[in-house]
């Protein structure tokens, strides 16, 4: 089982930036690829970026790249999505994302556990 925490979220103007933080805690946390995604108001949940175990793999939707980062510190249990350049369509609830597998994956069926979710509100 692993628990998942999301925090740093928050009400931005747009082309500013935030960093979401997810913290990790439970079964081995270096062994999961973890994944970001966010769901707008009336809109399905969508994929935004995946890192994998290791670090050295990462996928970003292509509205995001450029723009958005993710990382992770396996000694710290903590994966990373750093926003710049903000816009007001990235406003969305943003959930952090674990699955038992090792390469990261940008369909949200393959995650086993899931964070509670962290608002971003980008203002105009």
């Amino acid at each position: 089982q692993v628990q998942l925490v999301e925090s740093g979220g928050g009400l931005v103007q747009a082309g500013g930036s935030l960093r979401l933080s997810c913290a990790a805690s439970g079964r081995t946390f270096s062994s999961n690829a973890m994944g970001w995604f966010r769901q707008a108001p009336g809109k399905e949940r969508e994929f935004v970026t995946a890192i994998s175990w290791s670090g050295d793999r990462t996928y970003y939707a292509d509205s995001v790249k450029g723009r958005f980062t993710i990382s992770r510190d396996n000694a710290k249990n903590t994966v990373y999505l750093q926003m710049n350049s903000l816009k007001p369509e990235d406003t969305a609830v943003y959930y952090c994302a674990a699955r038992t597998g090792s390469l990261p994956m940008a369909v949200a069926g393959y995650y086993d556990y899931w964070g509670q979710g962290t608002q971003v509100t980008v203002s105009s």
